[in-house]
């Protein structure tokens, strides 16, 4: 069913009134925990319990249907057996119901027939003007409305969380708790069959009390539409999906095709929307506790900050392996840190105090002020054993209560340092929980317990991805369906939108190739057509330097590849030129997804390929090539000159636009695209329709 853009999810966060369908006193049903919830806060909104055996609940009277309360209801929970859904949903609606959250399972996730069961539902909830959460999901909760509709309890915070794991919740609110954050909302997203994950994007985006969203999804569903609510919510999105590491369900009949996997379609449109996409539930937990404090930068420069080279030094490296950049501090810098530390410290970065915090705990807040305060880095890391002064008070030869008391007051040197700069600051401390560390995290300095976090929530805060600020392209409106892949035609199409080709005729017999070789000089190319990896099958014949070397080629490959029809080709001339292949395939999820990178026949074996959603614009293409490994062959190496890139980029928006203006094309390749000093030629095209 088509999505409702910017649906009003008022009745579903923040009901006048609630039931719960399916109520219970037996502790082994799911709706006696979601009664036992619901009641929580029976003062923001009457809350109605409803059994079909009536009686009580929970020690409150239960109804026997929704329709014996006597009065409309907001929003009604159902927790039913399969059964007896249908009649739990007609009876909802007839009293009025703007909001279903639907417990019950044993739809779409069990077959064809519970699919056909689920569609006939959410088409009569939609006729109602209604919204339905599910089914098979574990509720909702929202912690700024006092609305408690699921089994477990979050603490209250500005994150929320939209999940398809009730458990992962529960993990996620562990791992938070010692950061101090919390939820400001928690949806399980079930079957998605009405309200979907997008809506309840663009809702959280609109929702003042969450500050950022964390999703964690199987089935985007639009893939696309994710993409652009994320791009456009004005907050932090967290993504933690599962099955990236599979190859999509396709048939591949191009290099595009057998190149592109799920993870690269999905990290593309995250970098794309702006997305944070991680891989595991700690990682989550990291960058939405850095999330959660203030202050983003822009740049990679990063300085290390330490009182020990073993932690310097593997904080230098995590931070690098995290995006990030950790540059030799200049002269300025290292002569500002000079009269701050003592003789031995390093000043280079990794900055190491070299024993002088043992001495004077206040030299950590020193040198902190001196890297914030200097323009040569962007973000500060600091690790080591800060916090441990005052987490082991009583020991350190009797100097430890000193000890203790200097590295709290360094601490809050630090909170105050950081108050008045920009720069992220984040910290790692093998006693993250000690009181001078928890000054830091109170001041909204992030404290972590191990050093590749610290660095992942650095990055979060400071890496810029190179392909840009985020953005969805939107789709262009469809063009007049393509009605014949040939070779020529594709070539026809892409020309008409102004990528440049050599001149070329296609021909099926030796009359017709004489003819084609006399309207252009040689020295030729010739193609079997109709092959789907030409150079591979051998049907490809570069630098035929006149008429006669063409016929005679024409020959030998119409006997050994019996082809009906060919392409008679000029030469280009690839002097100085880099070869770059451009595709572009219909993902079923997130739509056309574009891919440039090293081409010719090496593509498959040296995988230097960049995916962005299509179409791709220049700026955004030229970005991606510039972040290739190989884009040092673009720049001219060995006293080759460079290439025009930004020609290169253009191209590659022209046949990303066409692309995705044909949805009928499955795939669409130029492999290669010759880029040269002057300019750009497309020696090869291919289509694939769906």
């Amino acid at each position: 069913m088509a999505r409702t853009p910017g649906r009003d999810l008022t009745a579903l966060f923040d009901p006048k009134s609630v039931a719960v369908v399916g109520a219970s006193d037996d502790p082994a049903k799911y709706g006696h925990a979601i009664a036992a919830q619901a009641l929580r806060a029976p003062g923001r909104r009457p809350v109605h319990l409803v059994n079909r055996r009536g009686g009580t609940v929970l020690g409150r009277p239960a109804a026997p249907s929704v329709a014996a309360i006597g009065e409309p209801v907001d929003l009604v929970v159902i927790s039913v057996p399969g059964a007896g859904f249908e009649a739990a949903v007609e009876d909802a609606l007839a009293c009025g119901a703007r909001a279903l959250v639907a417990i019950t399972a044993g739809f779409a996730e069990t077959g064809a027939a519970g699919l056909a069961r689920q569609r006939a539902v959410t088409a009569r909830v939609r006729d109602a003007g209604a919204v339905l959460v599910g089914p098979n999901c574990l509720g909702i909760a929202d912690n700024t409305t006092g609305l408690y509709l699921a089994s477990d309890t979050f603490d209250p915070g500005g994150i929320a969380l939209l999940s398809q794991s009730g458990n992962l919740a529960l993990e996620l609110q562990l791992r938070l708790a010692p950061h101090g954050a919390g939820f400001s909302r928690f949806v399980s997203l079930g079957n998605q069959a009405d309200v979907t994950l997008v809506d309840l994007v663009e809702d959280c985006a609109r929702h003042d009390d969450t500050s950022s969203i964390a999703v964690y999804a199987e089935d985007f569903g639009d893939g696309r539409a994710f993409a652009e609510a994320a791009a456009t919510a004005g907050k932090p999105v967290v993504l933690l999906t599962a099955g990236r590491g599979t190859a999509s369900a396709r048939s591949a009949q191009s290099h595009t095709g057998a190149l592109t996997t799920s993870s690269d379609v999905v990290a593309a449109a995250c970098r794309d929307a702006g997305v944070h996409l991680v891989s595991t539930p700690r990682e989550m937990t990291v960058v939405l506790a850095a999330l959660g404090t203030r202050g983003r930068g822009a740049g990679r420069r990063t300085a290390i900050l330490t009182d020990g080279g073993g932690h310097g030094a593997i904080a230098a490296d995590a931070a690098e392996s995290a995006g990030l950049e950790v540059p030799e501090l200049g002269a300025a810098a290292q002569a500002g840190l000079r009269t701050v530390l003592w003789q031995q410290s390093a000043v280079g970065n990794p900055v190491d105090l070299a024993g002088m915090g043992e001495q004077d705990p206040a030299s950590y807040a020193a040198a902190v002020g001196a890297l914030l305060a200097t323009d040569e880095v962007d973000s500060v890391l600091m690790t080591g054993y800060f916090g441990g002064y005052a987490a082991s008070s009583g020991g350190l030869g009797g100097g430890g209560t000193a000890l203790a008391e200097g590295e709290i007051r360094a601490a809050r040197a630090m909170a105050r340092t950081r108050s008045r700069h920009a720069k992220p600051l984040v910290a790692q401390s093998m006693y993250p929980a000690s009181p001078s560390c928890r000054i830091l995290a109170d001041a909204g300095i992030p404290v972590f317990d191990a050093t590749e976090d610290a660095a992942r929530a650095l990055a979060a805060l400071t890496v810029t991805e190179p392909a840009g600020p985020p953005g969805v392209p939107p789709l262009p409106p469809p063009a007049t369906p393509l009605a014949d892949p040939g070779y020529h035609a594709v070539r026809a199409l892409l020309a008409t939108a102004g990528v440049p080709f050599p001149a070329a005729r296609e021909i099926t017999d030796e009359n017709q190739l004489l003819r084609a070789a006399e309207e252009f000089e040689g020295p030729y190319v010739l193609k079997a057509l109709h092959l789907l990896h030409k150079s591979d099958a051998g049907g490809v014949a570069l630098r035929l330097p006149d008429r006669a070397a063409l016929l005679a080629a024409y020959r030998e490959m119409r006997i050994r590849l019996g082809a009906p029809a060919y392409s008679v080709e000029a030469m280009a001339d690839l002097t100085d030129g880099v070869e770059l292949i451009v595709g572009v395939d219909r993902d079923p999820r997130f739509g056309p997804v574009a891919m440039v990178g090293l081409g010719g026949v090496l593509t498959e074996t040296l995988h230097d390929v960049a995916f962005s959603l299509a179409p791709v614009p220049a700026a955004r293409a030229e970005r991606l090539l510039r972040g290739l490994r190989t884009a040092g062959l673009l720049a001219g190496v060995r006293g080759r000159p460079a290439v025009d890139v930004a020609a290169a980029a253009e191209a590659v928006a022209r046949i990303t636009a066409v692309a995705a203006a044909h949805p009928e094309i499955a795939e669409l390749e130029v492999n290669p695209l010759l880029v040269r000093p002057d300019g750009v030629l497309a020696l090869d095209a291919r289509a694939v329709l769906a």
